[in-house]
């Protein structure tokens, strides 16, 4: 902070609240779901050279709250605020807290969603997506998301395809889950996008979109959960772009008692590109190889 001179933690606290209904009608089971999220702490980054904007974000405070699902599903017909069928259906990243080093997709959207399930391992989503922020659709054309999936006991195909309708542009992400033993399980998963209109004359989205968010054309992610026992879990994650950029990803997570877990992460990040002209700067790097660490107190009930 100020000269650069002094150095702190980077803390936070949440509070999740979740409600759930459900009920069987002649349609189908009729389900609610909401999460809302209050936080306080500080934010991190570096605050060297201070401005109007950041100058007072070192300091812990409350935080924006913030609606993160609130969404109305009858059968297999789900609308209201989620998360990005391009995220969900293909299950995320891994199972470390830092799983976006390398971006796999944006979040935050309002759906109007259909899924279905054959029952015998085949499933399949449609969904008309609204976006967020620079993101948000601009005209009457919503963003689609599709994906299939096939299941077994030996682990998943999936694969999703999403058409950004802001920029006309295309993404896609194939995912493979392997249950290599009881305790052993691990995936890879490549995506793929098209960028030649992400240099918008209003808005310079740095070759990113709502769907396409890693760096250049494609990106690759693996990684892996091992559990020791009932307890104890360890999961890595490693992810890598066409933009050069290298994460890493790993912790271990021990529930002390059912209910309160507590995880230790190890994070590491080298943007290849820090250098250079068009690098385009995801994480707030302040230097080309980062080294971080995260220790999350969790308590569900």
């Amino acid at each position: 902070m100020g000269d650069g001179d002094n150095d702190t933690y980077y803390k936070n606290t949440r509070f999740t609240l979740k409600t759930w209904t459900g009920q069987e009608t002649e349609l189908g089971t009729l389900k609610t779901y909401t999460e809302t999220r209050f936080n306080f702490g500080n934010s991190s980054n570096d605050y060297s050279d201070q401005t109007a904007d950041n100058a007072d974000n070192w300091q812990a405070r409350n935080k924006d709250v913030t609606l993160n699902f609130a969404w109305i599903q009858l059968g297999g017909l789900r609308v209201g605020k989620d998360e990005s069928a391009f995220d969900t259906f293909i299950g995320y990243a891994g199972n470390v807290i830092q799983d976006t080093l390398v971006p796999y997709g944006g979040f935050d959207t309002n759906v109007v969603q259909y899924y279905f399930d054959a029952g015998n391992g085949f499933s399949a989503v449609v969904s008309l997506e609204e976006g967020y922020g620079d993101y948000s659709i601009d005209s009457y054309v919503p963003h689609v998301v599709g994906g299939v999936k096939w299941t077994q006991g030996w682990g998943a195909v999936t694969g999703v395809v999403a058409y950004d309708s802001n920029y006309e542009e295309v993404a896609g992400k194939v995912r493979l889950d392997v249950n290599a033993t009881n305790e052993l399980s691990l995936f890879i998963m490549g995506g793929y996008g098209s960028d030649d209109n992400y240099q918008d004359f209003f808005v310079d989205t740095g070759g990113r979109g709502m769907y396409k968010q890693w760096s250049g054309n494609w990106a690759v992610w693996g990684g892996g959960t091992y559990k020791f026992n009932e307890k104890t879990s360890f999961n890595l994650q490693a992810s890598y772009d066409e933009g050069k950029n290298l994460g890493i990803a790993a912790n271990v997570a021990y529930d002390v008692v059912p209910g309160f877990t507590v995880t230790a992460e190890v994070d590491y990040l080298n943007a290849g590109k820090f250098d250079d002209d068009d690098f385009s700067n995801w994480t707030n790097a302040d230097k080309k190889s980062s080294l971080g660490g995260l220790l999350r107190f969790q308590r569900s009930f």
